[in-house]
Formats: structure tokens, C-alpha cells, sequence
């Protein structure tokens, strides 16, 4: 029998990066980098990085395989055929591997927001496919936003947006790069879901910012060292006027008349 209290592993955090963990130890995994923000920061670090190899070099693990590694050009006399095709395998083993090491080597290091904002897309795919359990306390619960509010450490807000006819559903607790995360999710008439991430950041305040993620997409900023990320359909024109949306509604009413920052062309 699985012990629900036992230790998190760093084997069992690197499986939980890698879809990998048996059921039963997730929630297990989800509360311990909850209540760990060092093993937290890390599982965000591990996830960005490998998205950010994937969306740069995936391409590489479509190449054909270089003629220089044909097996059959190295077959000699009297030479088992095993040996030739470990050899073979051997050698474009170790070439494509340097090959990745080599070019991921040269890519830039993702950005802290970029982590938050990796770790909000990746939230967001994981929980808007949920049918039964898309959130973990419902809108109805009054408890909702004081609760989310008090983990994360800031007086967060529910926005309303109602003007694109997405509701609130309701909101979950998740594991941030730097502490403890909130996740409101929305649901629009047609069924589709948008979802709004909090979290602790060290910048102070960023303009706000795309980034792409596949199918879906996100609008990230961050305001008084709280980082915010806006997720959805890719569209960028939508995403773009719920974040403003969103922006105007968590600002604190003496600087409701601020202006909203431009958004930055960065990573577009």
C-alpha cells in the first residue's frame, strides 16, 4: 500500500514532470512542493527548460538519420550482424545526443516569468480537460478567494467576465515557482475555458506580454511582485482584451486610474 505521507522523492519529482507518477501519489506530490517552495521552484526550472528544448530543437528527433551511420555500409566478413547494429546504434546514439546537448547549450535561460507563465500554460492543459473535477473549491464556495488569498500570501480577486460570457467555475491551490499558486478557471457558452494564474514574483512589475504555447496561449505581467497569467485559446486579440480586463479589476481602487502597461512584443 502506498503511503500518502511518506516523503516526496526527487525520483518522484522528476516523474511528476514527466507525467509519469502512479495516481495515487499525486495529490501527495501536488502538497508537498505546496508546502516546499525550494522543491516547487525546481519542479518549475525542470518544466521549462524541457519546454523550452522541446519548442526549440523537437525538430531534431524528426531528422532523418545521417548516411554516415547506414549499418549496412559498415558490415565486414565474419562480423556478427549484432555487433554492426549495437555499434551503429551506439555511435548515433552518442551524435544526436551531442547534438542536443550542443545546441541546447546555446539557448538562453528562461526567464523567472517564463517559468510562471510555462507552469500556468501547463495547469491549464492539465485542468481544463477535466469533465468532473475541473477545480477544487466551486464558485459557490464563499471561502474560495479569502482561502487562495491567504496561501498565496496576497489579496487576490475573482475577476468578473461576465462581458465575454465566461463564468467562474471555481478555483484550485497548485505548486508555484516561488510559493504556493491560484488557478480561477472560466467556462464560456460553447464550453470553452479560460483560466487566470497568481503567484509570487521577484520582479516588482512587467508590461504585459504573449506567449504561445500550442493551442492555447497566455497573457502574463506582473503588478506589486504578484506575477498574473491570463490562458486560453490561442487567439491573441481575445487574450489580449481579457487581460486588460483582468488588470483593471485587480488593481486596488486608489489606482483604478492607472494606466494599464503596453504590451510588450517580446517572445511574439
Amino acid at each position: 500500500m502506498t503511503d500518502h505521507n511518506s516523503p516526496v522523492t526527487v525520483d518522484e519529482l522528476h516523474a511528476y514532470v514527466d507525467g509519469m507518477l502512479p495516481d495515487d501519489r499525486q495529490a501527495a506530490v501536488e502538497a508537498w512542493l505546496a508546502a516546499h517552495p525550494d522543491d516547487a521552484a525546481q519542479v518549475a526550472a525542470w518544466r521549462a527548460l524541457a519546454a523550452a528544448v522541446r519548442n526549440r530543437y523537437g525538430a531534431v528527433a524528426e531528422e532523418p538519420m545521417p548516411a554516415r551511420f547506414d549499418i549496412s555500409k559498415l558490415a565486414r566478413p565474419r562480423t556478427p550482424w549484432r555487433m554492426i547494429a549495437a555499434a551503429a546504434l551506439l555511435a548515433a546514439t552518442a551524435g544526436i545526443v551531442a547534438g542536443w546537448v550542443g545546441r541546447a547549450a546555446t539557448a538562453p535561460a528562461p526567464t523567472a516569468l517564463e517559468i510562471m507563465t510555462t507552469e500556468a500554460l501547463g495547469a491549464h492543459k492539465l485542468y481544463v480537460a477535466e469533465v468532473r473535477h475541473p477545480v477544487e473549491v466551486r464558485a459557490a464556495e464563499q471561502h474560495l478567494v479569502p482561502w487562495l488569498s491567504k496561501r498565496v500570501g496576497a489579496e487576490l480577486r475573482a475577476p468578473d467576465l461576465k462581458e465575454y460570457s465566461l463564468k467562474l467555475l471555481g478555483g484550485r491551490l497548485l505548486p508555484g515557482p516561488i510559493g504556493p499558486a491560484a488557478l480561477f478557471m472560466y467556462e464560456g457558452p460553447s464550453g470553452e475555458r479560460y483560466t487566470f494564474y497568481c503567484s509570487r514574483s521577484k520582479k516588482a512589475r512587467t508590461a504585459l506580454r504573449y506567449q504561445s504555447g500550442g493551442d492555447v496561449a497566455a497573457m502574463h505581467w506582473v503588478e506589486s511582485e504578484i506575477g498574473y497569467v491570463v490562458s486560453g485559446p490561442d487567439d491573441r486579440e481575445q487574450l489580449a482584451k481579457i487581460a486588460r480586463t483582468v488588470y483593471e479589476q485587480i488593481e486596488n481602487p486608489p489606482r483604478r486610474g492607472a494606466a494599464v502597461p503596453l504590451i510588450s512584443r517580446k517572445g511574439s
